[in-house]
């Protein structure tokens, strides 16, 4: 773990100081200065999952390829992945036991797609992808969303595994419906919804937002992930912004879109990030018992990062090193049960 009064010495002498203002969890402990231009690929991605996202993403654009195709292969990775039970395949499934997806792509030009309540694809990000490509839609959703993409081309597979099956039958069994949202991880943990954010060497800016929802949640329930504006929001002037947690709140503040007005307004990534947390705080009285972590990126590559609770960690790939990093939180102790 990084030393912080040798970091804070390393990042006053290089004018850094508030760029990286959050506690190193695991990576390489040298000072970053994400504001330089010759730093640019810039990444951060939610959770420990996003590591292999960001080394994902960062293949593609060194390979030549568009920051858009970059987010979406990246995001691809947890996608494809059956141990992680919050993304795609191998999701928690709602209360009936059906695993129900939602993804949001938006890129540097300011056009969007999304799917919602999408079943047996495994790749939501890439449907989410072809509708902002083929179509004059921003999103699709449901049984129409699934025939979209079987029309496409996308192979139909059961998302249940084995091991989520059985983790869904003994929760069934409690026969209470109390979604609980995770509020403190573990180092290399898998946890909740992924987004993802990067800035190309040529400053083009996209993002990446894909997720099973919530556990258990009653069947048709969507949250704040597929929706433009609330899981994710990109404006190439200014910069970008995603959410992961209790989508219900995040809906309620439009919270993605809050953090970017709030850097167009001239407030850093970090300051927008907190002063989007603690709009939620204000303005949603059950945000204590509940996690909700932002993280954004300016057209500078400066990031940020604030969630309620503690325990809510980003990945960050600068230079072509991944960083996992835990942000500060508005609550000190937890969520109130």
């Amino acid at each position: 773990m990084l030393n912080r009064r040798k970091f804070l010495g390393s990042a006053a002498a290089l004018g850094v100081i508030g760029i990286l203002p959050s506690k190193f969890v695991q990576g390489n402990p040298k000072p970053i200065a994400a504001n330089a231009a010759n730093n640019l690929p810039v990444i951060i991605s939610t959770w420990s999952h996003g590591k292999e996202a960001n080394t994902e993403t960062l293949r593609v654009l060194t390979e030549g390829g568009s920051i858009v195709d970059a987010v979406e292969k990246g995001v691809m990775i947890p996608e494809a992945n059956p141990e992680i039970n919050s993304v795609g395949l191998g999701g928690f499934p709602d209360r009936d036991g059906k695993v129900t997806l939602d993804a949001s792509i938006m890129g540097p030009d300011g056009n969007a797609g999304a799917v919602s309540f999408l079943e047996e694809i495994v790749h939501p990000i890439s449907v989410a992808r072809k509708v902002m490509d083929e179509t004059p839609h921003v999103m699709l959703s449901g049984s129409g969303a699934l025939q979209f993409a079987v029309e496409n081309g996308f192979e139909r597979q059961n998302l249940l595994t084995p091991k989520m099956e059985k983790a869904w039958k003994k929760w069934i069994r409690k026969a209470k419906y109390e979604p609980q949202i995770n509020w403190e991880e573990k180092p290399n943990e898998f946890h909740d919804t992924i987004g993802l954010l990067a800035i190309d060497k040529d400053s083009q800016m996209a993002g990446a937002c894909t997720t099973s929802g919530l556990a258990g949640k009653i069947r048709g329930r969507v949250g704040d992930s597929p929706i433009i504006g609330a899981g994710l929001f990109v404006d190439n002037e200014v910069g970008a912004a995603t959410a992961t947690g209790m989508g219900e709140l995040v809906m309620k503040t439009l919270g993605s879109f809050l953090v970017v007005e709030f850097m167009r307004n001239g407030s850093s990534p970090q300051m927008a990030c907190e002063k989007a947390a603690k709009r939620i705080v204000e303005k949603v009285p059950e945000s204590e018992k509940y996690q909700i972590g932002f993280i954004a990126l300016s057209n500078k590559g400066e990031i940020g990062a604030y969630s309620l609770q503690p325990g809510f960690t980003y990945a960050f790939n600068i230079n072509g090193l991944n960083h996992l990093i835990q942000a500060p939180s508005f609550y000190k102790k937890g969520p109130k049960k």
